[in-house]
């Protein structure tokens, strides 16, 4: 989820709706997260050429 979507204000005006808008929150807090494998070498590039060159801009 993006950040920027925090700082959003929402207006409810309902029941119905601020029911279904906590259950979604507290379904979303019991969520366990998925665990990511990176598996190729991760290099740090901080050259300005050499990352114009991944780009294609010569």
């Amino acid at each position: 989820m993006a950040t920027k979507s925090f700082s959003k204000e929402i207006v409810i005006k309902d029941k119905k709706r601020a029911f279904s808008f906590l259950s979604a929150l507290e379904n979303a807090e019991n969520k366990g997260r998925k665990k990511v494998n990176i598996n190729v070498p991760v290099k740090t590039i901080k050259d300005k050429e050499t990352i114009k060159k991944m780009f294609g801009e010569d």
